[in-house]
C-alpha cells in the first residue's frame, strides 16, 4: 500500500537504531531452544549481552572492565612462553594453581556476597561427557563434588549452547547454559540470577567455569522445564486450533507475576521478554521466566542501550532511540506475547527495525507528538503520515472474550506511563476465572500456586489493588494475613 511505502521511506531515514546487516531475516531456521533464545523467525537475542559490539558494551554504565590483563588459556593450560616450555613435570601443579588464580581474577566481579562461582579446570561441555565441579570449601565447609552427564543439546545461538543434563548423584534433569565469557567485562547475568527467588522465575542451582581452547565459559546449572510458550503455541497453530482460554490465562498471569517480582522486588528489567523465554511445565501449567542474559538493574536518569530486546517484541520507545527507558518495555513485550498467543502468530512481524515500527503503526495508528515525547523526550523530528488505528476487535477472533482484547490494548500503549503495571495486569477481569474457587486444570488437578504473594511483592500495591488480587477463598491464609497486617 502507498501509505506503507511512504511510511517506510520516512522512517528509514529518521529512526534509530537500524538493524545491523547480521540480523537474521524472517523465516530463518535454526535449532530449537526450549526457552533460552531460539533461532526462529527473526527472534534472535539482539541484546547488549549477546552479539553486540564492544562499543555498545561500553555504553552500559555497569559493564565495567573486569581486568586489563586477560589471560590466554589453551586446552585448560595457561600459555607458557617458548623459553620455559620444557620445564619439569613437577611444575605442572604450580602452573595449574597459577591458572586458577588468574581465572579467579577474571570471574571475581561475578561474586555475590563474597561468594565466587565454582572454577572447573577441564575440557568444555560436550554431549555424553561427565562434567564434575566442586562446591563449598569456604568458611570451613567441606567441599562437595557435583557431577552431570550432558545428554543432548536443546538450544543454541549467538549466546552459546544449552544442554539437557542429568545429575549423577540425584538423577535430576537440569539445563546447563554454557556462555562464552568476554574477559574484559563483568557477567551481569550470573550476579542477577543469584538475586532471584520466585516460583515463576527459573532457578539457578549452581554454576561453574570451564575452559575450552582459548576461551573461558560460564556454565549455569538451571531448573529444567520441558516446554515454552513458543513451542506450545506453535503446536496449536500447526493443528489450526486456538489455545484453550484457561492456558492463556495461566500463562499470562504467571508471566505478569514474574515481571512484578523482578521489577519491584529485585528492581531488574528483563529486556528480552518473548515466548521462547517463558518456560511451561505441560503437566502442572506452571510458568517460569528464564534467560536473563540481557537483564539489567535500571538506574533512573542513567542511559542504557536502546538496541535491546528481540525485534518482534521491542517496545516503540526503543525504536525511537530512547536510552532512559523504564521496565515498561517488558510490559509492551508481554502484550506482544499475549497477542501472539491469541493470533497464533506475531502481531508485529517486522522484517527489520524500521519495518517493525511500520507494523506497529498499522495497528496502533500514527503516534501523536505527545506520545512520541513520552517515549523519547529527545526525539525532535516528527514527520509521519497520519494513519488511523485499526480497531482491536477486528484483529482477534470473536471466540475470545472482550476482556482478553481489553488487556492486550492496555499493554500495547505507545506511552510507557499508560501501560499496565504487572500487578494491574494480574488484577484485570480477564483473570477472574483463575480467582474462582472451583477452577481447576482440565485433568482435575489444582491450579499452580497463583496467590502466594509475599509482602514484598505487594509492597507498592494500593489497598484496593490488593483486594482485587487476593480472592475471597484465599484471604484466610497466613500469607494474606501477613500482607494485611503490613498495610
Amino acid at each position: 500500500m502507498d501509505f506503507v511505502r511512504k511510511l517506510k521511506s520516512i522512517t528509514s531515514s529518521r529512526l534509530m537504531p537500524l538493524d545491523p546487516p547480521s540480523e537474521v531475516s524472517q523465516g530463518s531456521s535454526g535449532k530449537r531452544l526450549r526457552g533460552f533464545t531460539e533461532n526462529c523467525e527473526a527472534c534472535q537475542p539482539e541484546g547488549d549481552d549477546v552479539g553486540r559490539s564492544d562499543a555498545q558494551l561500553v555504553d552500559e554504565s555497569t559493564s565495567e572492565p573486569v581486568t586489563s590483563d586477560p589471560i590466554l588459556v589453551v586446552e585448560s593450560t595457561v600459555y607458557v612462553p617458548p623459553d620455559v616450555k620444557h620445564q619439569k613435570m613437577s611444575d605442572e601443579k604450580h602452573k595449574k594453581d597459577m591458572q586458577e588464580a588468574q581465572v579467579e581474577k577474571i570471574v571475581g566481579s561475578c561474586a555475590v556476597n563474597g561468594e565466587n562461582p565454582t572454577i572447573k579446570i577441564g575440557k568444555g561441555t560436550e554431549v555424553g561427557q561427565i562434567i564434575s565441579c566442586q562446591v563449598g570449601g569456604k568458611d570451613g565447609q567441606p567441599k562437595q563434588t557435583l557431577s552431570y552427564i550432558a545428554e543432548r543439546i536443546i538450544g543454541s545461538g549467538s549466546f552459546g549452547v544449552v544442554y539437557q543434563a542429568r545429575s549423577v548423584e540425584t538423577n535430576e534433569i537440569v539445563a546447563i547454559k554454557k556462555v562464552l565469557q568476554d574477559k574484559r567485562f563483568k557477567n551481569r547475568e550470573l550476579s542477577l540470577m543469584r538475586l532471584l527467588d520466585h516460583p515463576n522465575v527459573c532457578q539457578l542451582q549452581t554454576c561453574f567455569f570451564s575452559t575450552e581452547k582459548n576461551e573461558l565459559y560460564l556454565n549455569l546449572v538451571l531448573q529444567y522445564v520441558p516446554e515454552t510458550i513458543y513451542s506450545v503455541s506453535r503446536l496449536y497453530s500447526k493443528r489450526n486450533q486456538l489455545m484453550p482460554l484457561l492456558c492463556i490465562q495461566l500463562y499470562i498471569y504467571q508471566l505478569c507475576r514474574a515481571l512484578n517480582y523482578i521489577h519491584n522486588v529485585v528492581e531488574v528489567c528483563h529486556r528480552d521478554i518473548k515466548p521462547q523465554n517463558i518456560l511451561v511445565n505441560p503437566l502442572t501449567q506452571e510458568v517460569k521466566l528464564c534467560d536473563f542474559g540481557s537483564a539489567k538493574i535500571l538506574t533512573p536518569g542513567e542511559p542504557n542501550i536502546s538496541y535491546i530486546c528481540s525485534r518482534y517484541y521491542r517496545a516503540p520507545e526503543l525504536m525511537f532511540g530512547a536510552t532512559k527507558y523504564t521496565s515498561a518495555i517488558d510490559m509492551w513485550s508481554a502484550g506482544c506475547v499475549m497477542a501472539e498467543i491469541l493470533l497464533g502468530h506475531p502481531i508485529f512481524p517486522g522484517e527489520s527495525g524500521v519495518d517493525q515500527l511500520v507494523e506497529i503503526i498499522k495497528v496502533l495508528g500514527t503516534p501523536t507528538r505527545e506520545e512520541v515525547k513520552c517515549m523519547n523526550p529527545d526525539y525532535k523530528e516528527f514527520k509521519f503520515p497520519l494513519i488511523k488505528a485499526h480497531p482491536w476487535h477486528k484483529i482477534f477472533s470473536k471466540r475470545y472474550p472482550p476482556e482478553a482484547i481489553d488487556l492486550v490494548s492496555r499493554l500495547l500503549q505507545y506511552s510507557p506511563q499508560l501501560r499496565f503495571t504487572p500487578l494491574e495486569a494480574c488484577a484485570h477481569p480477564f483473570f477472574d476465572d483463575l480467582r474462582a474457587p472451583d477452577t481447576c486444570l482440565p485433568d482435575g488437578q489444582p491450579l499452580p500456586p497463583l496467590f502466594n504473594f509475599t509482602p514484598q511483592e505487594l509492597a507498592r500495591a494500593s489497598p484496593e489493588l490488593r483486594e482485587r488480587l487476593i480472592p475471597d477463598h484465599k484471604r484466610g491464609s497466613k500469607v494474606f494475613e501477613d500482607i494485611k497486617g503490613r498495610r
